[in-house]
């Protein structure tokens, strides 16, 4: 019987999110420390709730490839936000699959919930949003040749 690579996502706190991969006993772990970057996102102006995603997409990526090098990463999950995602203070992610060059890993904790990460009016009224991510993340060739060495290392 095949073994399952795993992917686990936790929150701690509302303060990091971690991102662990594992694969027989080779593993790979990186948090994103919540209050660095939100602070940074303020502070340009920029919409926390796609800021995180795309550096959500990005951890998960970078921490596969270091135990499982791969070309293609496909990612499939849901969103909830209190407002469309441009404005939203509060979102919920679940990890539906994730899949690299066609090796599919089990998910563990899939479910990423982060409150106040924007700064909101007074007279905010919330507007429930939800979508759905499905996308196919490449790695570049003369990355993927870095940890493809790396691992041989």
């Amino acid at each position: 019987m095949a073994v399952s690579p795993v992917l686990v996502i936790k929150v701690v706190d509302n303060v990091s999110v971690n991102v662990r991969a594992r694969l027989y006993d080779d593993f790979a772990e990186h948090n994103i420390v919540l209050n660095s970057v939100l602070a940074y996102w303020w502070a340009n102006n920029m919409p926390p709730a796609i800021k995180f995603l795309e550096l959500f997409d990005s951890v998960i990526k970078r921490t596969i490839n270091e135990i499982m090098p791969h070309k293609t990463l496909n990612l499939k999950y849901e969103v909830k936000a209190n407002e469309i995602l441009e404005k939203a203070s509060e979102i919920e992610i679940t990890l539906i699959s994730v899949v690299a060059d066609d090796v599919g890993f089990k998910i563990d904790g899939g479910v990423v919930s982060l409150f106040h990460i924007n700064k909101i009016d007074d007279d905010f009224e919330p507007k429930e949003f939800e979508t759905t991510f499905d996308q196919s993340i490449d790695t570049p060739d003369i990355v993927l040749k870095k940890y493809l060495e790396m691992k041989e290392s």
